[in-house]
């Protein structure tokens, strides 16, 4: 069944907040079977929200809203939605109780605007919102289901995964079963990695879609398939995932969609070892990204956040004549950086960066972009340097991208298993 995804809000069309909520709704209703056609952001305008959602009901059988549910004046969902289908807001004594009950779990007080979002069209079915002041509701007319959520997040989620997939479920037969798999490619470019893969692609059938999704380091090969039985859509992928795995071989580092962060720490997890990281360029990106897996105080020991000399001198024990005659973004300086970070943090392997990550500070011989990175244990130090771009964000992002895959590249090489 196809599903399209209405947000709603200024704020998102300004680019002030970041669009989360649909990209979560999108997977999570693909997950249950559902195939989302298409996704489109409206501001706080009546006139463009009724067209919204005139345009998506005439495309597909199930509109979802997000945004605009909430006490102050520019959130105008609910008054649009009674427009369109010709109801109005009445007072509900059931949601008024679940408010009172949210704020008194809370020891908050009500105020007048908050008892508004007691008033509901009275041609909707309304679904409680148990995280929230802002309930959902459920529209259905000519066999088309539009359904409101509120923005926030988290009551958001509750609603989708507590009501309304559960309600969509039931309302509607499935007629189409959704299954993905997605590998993490390394070692390849977008476009060498299309040319491996074309007698592969040739042959796919219909009903199996394959997506390449690059980022720095790394191109996400993901697998669908369409099959109206779901055991034809899951033998489909996995058959196919093998078959990617005898062509790409050890190039393939992973073979579910999860983060490089997962990876690593998974591989340190299963060898028994611990790591620690020295950065500079990064400014503790790396060891932010690490420590946000739970669980990683298993395998990850402490970072040193080395941005001035100084530091590099007197806590990682980088020689002052190196500094002076190489300068930090060198192969001497990073890899002593690794050094010092096995010593400080007591760990079994380091990973260390130094960098002109910009927009200033690079020169004819460095510019920026220019970034070494290095991976060290008890025996030995490796060492290698990159060139990004000469965007701030992205030298960071593409540094610890690097870190990491050197870093597994070499916890590979010395542990195959």
């Amino acid at each position: 069944m196809n599903v399209e995804i209405i947000t709603i809000g200024d704020e998102l069309l300004i680019g002030q907040v970041v669009d989360t909520n649909s990209a979560w709704m999108a997977k999570a209703l693909n997950d249950s079977g559902f195939k989302v056609v298409r996704k489109v952001t409206v501001g706080d305008v009546e006139e463009d929200i009724l067209h919204a959602v005139g345009e998506a009901r005439s495309r597909v059988q199930t509109v979802l809203l997000t945004g605009g549910l909430g006490p102050t004046r520019d959130d105008i969902t609910l008054r649009s939605l009674c427009s369109y289908f010709d109801c109005s807001l009445q007072f509900s004594d059931e949601v008024y109780a679940n408010i009172e009950n949210i704020f008194g779990r809370k020891g908050r007080k009500m105020n007048e605007l908050t008892r508004l979002q007691a008033l509901v069209p009275d041609k909707a079915v309304v679904i409680q919102n148990a995280v929230g002041t802002a309930p959902s509701t459920w529209f259905e007319q000519d066999g088309v289901v539009l359904v409101s959520l509120p923005g926030v997040p988290a009551e958001m989620k509750w609603l989708m995964e507590n009501e309304i997939i559960p309600r969509l479920n039931k309302r509607f037969n499935r007629d189409i079963f959704i299954r993905h798999r997605t590998s993490w490619v390394s070692g390849y470019t977008e476009s060498a990695l299309a040319q491996s893969l074309a007698s592969f692609e040739d042959n796919l059938p219909d009903s199996v879609k394959l997506a390449y999704l690059p980022q720095p380091g790394i191109i996400r090969l993901r697998l669908s398939a369409y099959c109206k039985e779901e055991r034809l859509a899951e033998e489909l992928v996995e058959g196919l995932q093998k078959q990617l795995s005898q062509i790409l071989g050890s190039n393939i580092i992973a073979e579910e969609d999860t983060g490089l962060e997962i990876v690593v720490g998974e591989k340190l997890r299963r060898c028994g070892l611990t790591l620690g990281t020295a950065e500079s360029c990064t400014g503790g990106a790396i060891a932010a990204l690490l420590t946000s897996v739970p669980g990683s105080s298993d395998y990850f020991r402490g970072s040193v956040v080395a941005y001035s000399n100084d530091v590099k001198k007197n806590v990682l024990h980088v020689a002052e004549s190196d500094l002076q005659k190489y300068g930090a973004v060198s192969r001497q300086v990073v890899e002593q950086m690794a050094q010092g970070a096995l010593t400080v943090t007591g760990c079994d392997y380091a990973l260390a960066t130094s960098g002109i990550a910009g927009p200033g500070g690079g020169s004819n011989e460095k510019p920026v972009g220019t970034v070494w990175i290095a991976v060290a244990n008890r025996d030995t130090v490796i060492s290698q340097e990159f060139y990004f771009t000469t965007l701030r964000d992205q030298n960071i992002q593409r540094a610890v991208s690097a870190a990491l895959l050197m870093l597994l590249e070499r916890l590979k090489a010395d542990f195959p298993l």
